[in-house]
């Protein structure tokens, strides 16, 4: 049984340009646990995010956050609100070390001396490599170790939500394992989750309830385990099954 929403979309449009986009998204987002996006490549999973953050206006609808409109916000005042965004680009400083990357996602640190030491190791527990690597430049990390600095920026500070946009993208088995035990880690320690993803064995591991979409629209909402296990609804929405993914 589904918690109360942290996050509303209704009747969410957006335009980029010329080109509409979303056409009408409506879904929630319970508190505590982790919602999964899921549909076809260009299906409007990234438009989503990328509005829910104000990195795009919405043209139309209401967007809210524990009750609160987010239409209209600027993004930095949307991440005040306790919102973070790891871009599917994952939005790292390459020149910079992990270390100055991380000041950087903290608004409470002008440095490193004033980070939470407490929630850094917390973290540093999640992705060890971070603190082996801790003064090495993010461009020399491996694609695993980007996707750890990406999350573990996002995680810096207590989030309420956090919006990943296909972390396991490009990554090794191994890598998307230690990915999923953090994301539960996360789960337990009471921070909502949305997350786009292609993996679907990482989306029937992680998911707590689902939304899919196809062309700009949200067409089927539910849990994600009654989704796992029915092959023909899985075939219908998304092309494929995840039992082809065991």
């Amino acid at each position: 049984m589904s918690t109360s929403p942290i996050l509303t979309l209704k009747g969410v449009h957006t335009h980029i340009g010329a080109y509409h986009i979303l056409h009408g998204v409506d879904f929630e987002v319970p508190a505590g646990e982790v919602t999964m996006l899921l549909g076809r490549n260009g299906a409007g999973k990234t438009t989503t995010l990328r509005t829910i953050m104000g990195l795009w206006q919405a043209s139309q609808g209401q967007l809210s956050f524990k009750g609160q409109p987010l239409n209209g916000l600027a993004t930095p005042d949307i991440a005040t609100r306790g919102i973070a965004y790891v871009p599917e680009n994952m939005g790292i400083f390459s020149d910079l070390t992990v270390k100055d990357n991380m000041v950087l996602a903290a608004r409470a640190a002008r440095h490193a001396g004033e980070l939470d030491t407490q929630r850094l190791e917390w973290i540093f527990g999640l992705f060890p490599a971070l603190k082996k690597f801790w003064l090495y430049p993010a461009g020399k990390l491996s694609g695993g170790q980007k996707q750890m600095l990406a999350v573990a920026r996002a995680i810096c500070e207590p989030r309420a939500l956090i919006l990943i946009d296909e972390p396991s993208k490009g990554l090794a088995p191994s890598i998307i394992q230690n990915l999923v035990t953090a994301f539960n880690e996360l789960k337990r320690q009471q921070t909502t989750i949305l997350l786009v993803e292609q993996n679907f064995m990482m989306a029937k591991a992680l998911g707590d309830s689902v939304a899919v979409m196809d062309d700009g629209r949200v067409v089927h909402r539910g849990r994600m385990k009654e989704l796992a296990e029915d092959e023909s609804l899985q075939q219908r929405l998304l092309g494929l099954s995840l039992g082809a993914h065991q």
